[in-house]
Protein backbone atom coordinates (compact mmCIF):
# COMPACT_ATOMS: atom_id res chain seq x y z
CA UNK A 1 0.00 0.00 0.00
CA UNK A 2 2.05 2.75 -1.41
CA UNK A 3 -0.93 4.99 0.36
CA UNK A 4 1.02 8.43 2.48
CA UNK A 5 -1.23 10.50 5.30
CA UNK A 6 1.56 12.85 4.96
CA UNK A 7 0.65 16.30 6.53
CA UNK A 8 -2.30 14.62 7.93
CA UNK A 9 -3.62 14.20 11.46
CA UNK A 10 -4.55 10.97 13.22
CA UNK A 11 -6.00 10.37 16.61
CA UNK A 12 -5.85 6.92 18.08
CA UNK A 13 -8.07 5.83 21.42
CA UNK A 14 -6.33 3.66 23.43
CA UNK A 15 -3.05 4.19 21.70
CA UNK A 16 -0.38 2.64 24.09
CA UNK A 17 -0.84 -0.48 23.54
CA UNK A 18 -1.70 -3.63 21.37
CA UNK A 19 -4.22 -3.01 18.73
CA UNK A 20 -3.61 0.72 19.10
CA UNK A 21 0.06 1.35 19.80
CA UNK A 22 0.16 -1.17 16.04
CA UNK A 23 -1.97 1.84 14.55
CA UNK A 24 -0.55 4.54 15.62
CA UNK A 25 2.95 3.42 14.83
CA UNK A 26 1.58 2.36 11.33
CA UNK A 27 0.34 6.07 10.47
CA UNK A 28 3.45 7.74 11.88
CA UNK A 29 5.22 5.70 9.18
CA UNK A 30 3.11 6.59 6.91
CA UNK A 31 4.00 10.42 7.43
CA UNK A 32 1.15 10.99 9.83
CA UNK A 33 0.89 13.87 12.85
CA UNK A 34 -0.30 11.09 15.37
CA UNK A 35 -2.08 12.06 18.44
CA UNK A 36 -2.05 8.97 20.81
CA UNK A 37 -5.06 8.98 23.71
CA UNK A 38 -5.15 6.53 26.70
CA UNK A 39 -6.22 6.59 30.54
CA UNK A 40 -2.67 5.07 31.02
CA UNK A 41 0.07 7.26 30.85
CA UNK A 42 2.41 5.19 29.01
CA UNK A 43 4.85 7.01 26.49
CA UNK A 44 5.87 3.87 25.07
CA UNK A 45 4.37 4.68 21.95
CA UNK A 46 5.62 8.51 21.86
CA UNK A 47 8.83 7.64 22.34
CA UNK A 48 9.25 4.85 19.59
CA UNK A 49 7.21 7.38 16.86
CA UNK A 50 10.12 9.99 17.81
CA UNK A 51 12.67 7.49 17.43
CA UNK A 52 11.74 7.11 13.69
CA UNK A 53 11.39 10.33 13.04
CA UNK A 54 7.55 11.15 13.33
CA UNK A 55 5.95 13.43 15.36
CA UNK A 56 2.98 12.65 18.08
CA UNK A 57 1.77 13.71 20.93
CA UNK A 58 0.35 11.82 24.25
CA UNK A 59 -3.03 13.08 25.70
CA UNK A 60 -4.27 11.25 28.81
CA UNK A 61 -8.28 10.76 28.52
CA UNK A 62 -10.44 8.43 29.80
CA UNK A 63 -13.04 8.04 27.00
CA UNK A 64 -15.90 7.35 29.13
CA UNK A 65 -15.95 11.45 30.30
CA UNK A 66 -16.98 13.97 28.41
CA UNK A 67 -14.62 16.80 29.48
CA UNK A 68 -11.86 14.73 28.80
CA UNK A 69 -12.81 13.55 25.27
CA UNK A 70 -13.22 17.62 24.75
CA UNK A 71 -10.19 18.12 25.97
CA UNK A 72 -8.42 15.40 23.59
CA UNK A 73 -9.99 16.91 20.76
CA UNK A 74 -9.26 20.77 22.15
CA UNK A 75 -5.73 19.93 22.19
CA UNK A 76 -5.33 18.04 19.24
CA UNK A 77 -6.45 21.10 17.28
CA UNK A 78 -4.51 23.35 19.16
CA UNK A 79 -1.53 21.40 18.91
CA UNK A 80 -1.59 20.75 15.00
CA UNK A 81 -4.38 22.36 13.44
CA UNK A 82 -6.77 20.12 12.44
CA UNK A 83 -8.08 16.04 12.38
CA UNK A 84 -8.24 14.37 9.74
CA UNK A 85 -8.77 10.43 11.02
CA UNK A 86 -9.57 8.87 13.93
CA UNK A 87 -9.29 5.87 15.11
CA UNK A 88 -11.69 4.92 18.08
CA UNK A 89 -9.96 1.74 19.80
CA UNK A 90 -9.78 1.97 23.50
CA UNK A 91 -12.16 -0.46 25.15
CA UNK A 92 -11.78 -2.84 27.82
CA UNK A 93 -13.13 -6.74 27.67
CA UNK A 94 -15.22 -6.32 31.16
CA UNK A 95 -15.27 -9.27 33.84
CA UNK A 96 -16.31 -12.35 32.99
CA UNK A 97 -19.55 -13.69 34.05
CA UNK A 98 -22.71 -15.11 32.59
CA UNK A 99 -25.59 -12.78 31.54
CA UNK A 100 -27.47 -13.11 35.34
CA UNK A 101 -24.53 -12.60 37.17
CA UNK A 102 -22.86 -10.10 35.26
CA UNK A 103 -22.79 -7.00 37.99
CA UNK A 104 -24.14 -3.88 37.21
CA UNK A 105 -20.57 -1.99 38.44
CA UNK A 106 -19.44 -4.13 35.73
CA UNK A 107 -22.19 -3.70 33.24
CA UNK A 108 -21.62 0.04 33.06
CA UNK A 109 -18.27 0.39 33.30
CA UNK A 110 -17.82 -1.59 29.86
CA UNK A 111 -20.64 0.23 28.11
CA UNK A 112 -19.05 3.49 29.68
CA UNK A 113 -15.80 2.91 28.15
CA UNK A 114 -16.48 0.35 24.59
CA UNK A 115 -19.86 2.07 23.87
CA UNK A 116 -20.47 5.47 25.33
CA UNK A 117 -16.78 6.92 25.02
CA UNK A 118 -17.11 5.52 21.20
CA UNK A 119 -19.65 7.49 20.65
CA UNK A 120 -18.35 10.57 22.98
CA UNK A 121 -15.26 10.68 20.78
CA UNK A 122 -16.94 10.34 17.15
CA UNK A 123 -19.55 13.35 18.55
CA UNK A 124 -16.34 15.90 18.87
CA UNK A 125 -14.26 14.44 16.36
CA UNK A 126 -16.74 14.63 13.65
CA UNK A 127 -17.13 18.07 13.80
CA UNK A 128 -13.47 18.94 13.33
CA UNK A 129 -13.25 16.71 10.62
CA UNK A 130 -15.76 18.04 9.14
CA UNK A 131 -13.66 21.71 8.73
CA UNK A 132 -11.10 19.38 6.54
CA UNK A 133 -13.86 18.87 4.11
CA UNK A 134 -12.50 14.97 4.18
CA UNK A 135 -11.75 12.63 6.45
CA UNK A 136 -12.15 8.88 7.67
CA UNK A 137 -13.45 7.49 11.31
CA UNK A 138 -12.64 4.00 11.56
CA UNK A 139 -14.23 2.01 14.95
CA UNK A 140 -12.94 -0.96 16.91
CA UNK A 141 -15.44 -3.25 17.38
CA UNK A 142 -14.75 -7.18 17.34
CA UNK A 143 -16.26 -10.18 16.33
CA UNK A 144 -18.00 -9.89 19.39
CA UNK A 145 -20.24 -7.62 17.68
CA UNK A 146 -20.92 -10.05 14.66
CA UNK A 147 -21.43 -12.97 17.05
CA UNK A 148 -22.10 -13.80 20.67
CA UNK A 149 -19.80 -15.54 23.04
CA UNK A 150 -21.45 -16.65 26.01
CA UNK A 151 -19.67 -15.22 29.69
CA UNK A 152 -18.99 -11.68 28.16
CA UNK A 153 -22.78 -9.75 27.87
CA UNK A 154 -21.54 -6.43 28.41
CA UNK A 155 -18.89 -6.71 26.11
CA UNK A 156 -20.76 -8.47 23.54
CA UNK A 157 -23.53 -5.71 23.88
CA UNK A 158 -21.18 -3.13 23.45
CA UNK A 159 -19.40 -4.14 20.88
CA UNK A 160 -22.44 -4.98 18.88
CA UNK A 161 -23.47 -1.50 19.89
CA UNK A 162 -20.70 -0.18 18.18
CA UNK A 163 -21.58 -1.56 14.83
CA UNK A 164 -25.08 -0.42 14.66
CA UNK A 165 -23.37 3.13 15.79
CA UNK A 166 -21.08 3.31 12.89
CA UNK A 167 -23.34 2.04 10.16
CA UNK A 168 -25.80 5.51 11.68
CA UNK A 169 -22.77 7.90 11.40
CA UNK A 170 -21.75 6.61 8.28
CA UNK A 171 -25.08 7.35 6.91
CA UNK A 172 -25.58 10.41 8.57
CA UNK A 173 -21.93 11.74 6.95
CA UNK A 174 -22.09 9.68 3.71
CA UNK A 175 -22.94 13.26 1.80
CA UNK A 176 -20.64 15.32 3.94
CA UNK A 177 -16.95 13.76 2.94
CA UNK A 178 -16.62 11.51 6.39
CA UNK A 179 -16.17 7.86 5.36
CA UNK A 180 -17.36 5.59 8.86
CA UNK A 181 -16.56 1.95 9.34
CA UNK A 182 -15.53 -0.72 11.69
CA UNK A 183 -12.91 -3.27 12.13
CA UNK A 184 -14.10 -6.73 13.68
CA UNK A 185 -10.52 -8.20 14.97
CA UNK A 186 -10.91 -11.80 16.39
CA UNK A 187 -8.04 -13.21 18.40
CA UNK A 188 -5.33 -11.27 18.62
CA UNK A 189 -1.79 -11.68 20.37
CA UNK A 190 -2.42 -8.47 23.03
CA UNK A 191 -2.05 -7.72 26.37
CA UNK A 192 -6.37 -8.25 25.99
CA UNK A 193 -5.77 -12.23 25.32
CA UNK A 194 -3.25 -12.90 27.45
CA UNK A 195 -5.71 -11.45 30.33
CA UNK A 196 -8.21 -13.71 29.07
CA UNK A 197 -6.32 -16.84 28.65
CA UNK A 198 -4.69 -15.81 31.96
CA UNK A 199 -1.19 -16.19 29.77
CA UNK A 200 -1.81 -20.03 29.70
CA UNK A 201 -0.48 -21.39 26.78
CA UNK A 202 -2.78 -24.17 25.96
CA UNK A 203 -5.82 -21.92 26.31
CA UNK A 204 -3.94 -19.68 24.05
CA UNK A 205 -3.64 -22.66 21.79
CA UNK A 206 -7.21 -23.44 22.03
CA UNK A 207 -7.73 -19.97 20.94
CA UNK A 208 -5.78 -20.17 17.90
CA UNK A 209 -7.17 -23.62 16.76
CA UNK A 210 -10.54 -21.92 16.85
CA UNK A 211 -9.16 -19.93 13.73
CA UNK A 212 -9.71 -21.24 10.45
CA UNK A 213 -6.18 -19.75 9.63
CA UNK A 214 -4.21 -21.61 12.61
CA UNK A 215 -3.11 -18.74 14.44
CA UNK A 216 -3.62 -15.67 16.40
CA UNK A 217 -3.26 -12.80 14.90
CA UNK A 218 -0.88 -9.82 15.24
CA UNK A 219 -1.68 -6.22 15.52
CA UNK A 220 -0.22 -4.91 13.35
CA UNK A 221 -2.68 -7.20 10.95
CA UNK A 222 -5.46 -4.89 12.27
CA UNK A 223 -3.64 -1.74 12.16
CA UNK A 224 -3.28 -2.00 8.15
CA UNK A 225 -6.71 -2.83 7.86
CA UNK A 226 -7.47 0.25 9.59
CA UNK A 227 -4.61 2.25 7.20
CA UNK A 228 -6.57 0.55 4.11
CA UNK A 229 -9.64 1.69 5.80
CA UNK A 230 -8.37 5.19 5.79
CA UNK A 231 -6.58 5.26 2.57
CA UNK A 232 -8.35 6.55 -0.20
CA UNK A 233 -7.90 3.28 -1.79
CA UNK A 234 -10.97 2.47 0.12
CA UNK A 235 -12.77 5.65 -1.09
CA UNK A 236 -16.32 3.62 -1.70
CA UNK A 237 -16.48 1.43 1.64
CA UNK A 238 -18.62 3.16 4.42
CA UNK A 239 -20.93 2.16 6.98
CA UNK A 240 -18.68 -1.57 6.64
CA UNK A 241 -17.97 -3.57 9.53
CA UNK A 242 -14.97 -5.65 8.64
CA UNK A 243 -13.87 -8.56 10.30
CA UNK A 244 -9.70 -9.39 10.54
CA UNK A 245 -10.35 -12.53 11.82
CA UNK A 246 -8.39 -15.15 10.05
CA UNK A 247 -11.91 -16.54 8.89
CA UNK A 248 -13.35 -17.34 12.55
CA UNK A 249 -17.35 -15.89 11.44
CA UNK A 250 -16.97 -17.40 8.45
CA UNK A 251 -17.52 -20.54 10.09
Amino acid sequence: METTFKNKVALVTGGSFGIGKATALAFAKKGAMVVIADWVEDLGTLNEIKSIGGEAIFIKCDVSKTEDVKAMIEKTIATFGRLDYAFNNAGIEGNNGITQECTEENWDKTIGINLKGLWLCMKYEIPEILKQGKGVIVNCASIAGLVGFPGLPAYVASKHGIIGLTKTAALECAKLGIRVNAVCPGAIKTAMIDRITGNAKEVEEQFAAMEPIGRLGQPEEVANAVLWLCSDEASFVTGHAMPVDGGWVAQ
